[in-house]
């Protein structure tokens, strides 16, 4: 009759997320390398929060940066404001940004929390289980 509740024994054993889950933002790369990004502030005019900040740049024909016109010069996204909606994945034509499944990304400082363009094109940090002395 009475379902038990069990404890999560976090964070040696952790819960995995939905599907659908909204995690943490990443920006994607074609595989030639440049970047899916064309700087169009798409996804900081459908962001409710305003986190998303966009500053595009014309693209040097001698050294492209992205495959369009332009590209993202400063992308920062300031997880502190972030809803995590993932509007900014909809309204992206382009799949240049996704939300990820990490989700352990808690930190001292707010500035911290401001995710730049170059924290945005790397990958997810693989995050260890914490251990206590002597274990």
């Amino acid at each position: 009759m009475f379902k038990r509740v069990v404890t999560e024994q976090y964070p040696d054993v952790k819960e995995p997320t939905r599907p659908r889950y909204h995690g943490r933002h990443q920006l994607n790369r074609h595989p030639d390398g440049l970047e899916k990004c064309v700087g169009c502030s798409l996804c900081a005019a459908a962001c409710p929060a305003q986190c998303i900040r966009v500053v595009a740049a014309e693209n040097d024909p001698e050294d492209r940066v992205s495959a369009g016109e332009r590209y993202a010069a400063v992308y920062e996204i300031n997880l502190s404001r972030c809803i995590f909606c993932g509007y900014c994945e909809l309204a992206c034509p382009f799949d240049a940004i996704t939300m990820g499944h990490d989700y352990e990304m808690a930190d001292y400082n707010r500035s911290d929390l401001i995710f730049t363009k170059e924290m945005l094109l790397a990958d997810p940090i693989e995050r260890a289980p914490l251990r206590r002395e002597g274990e």
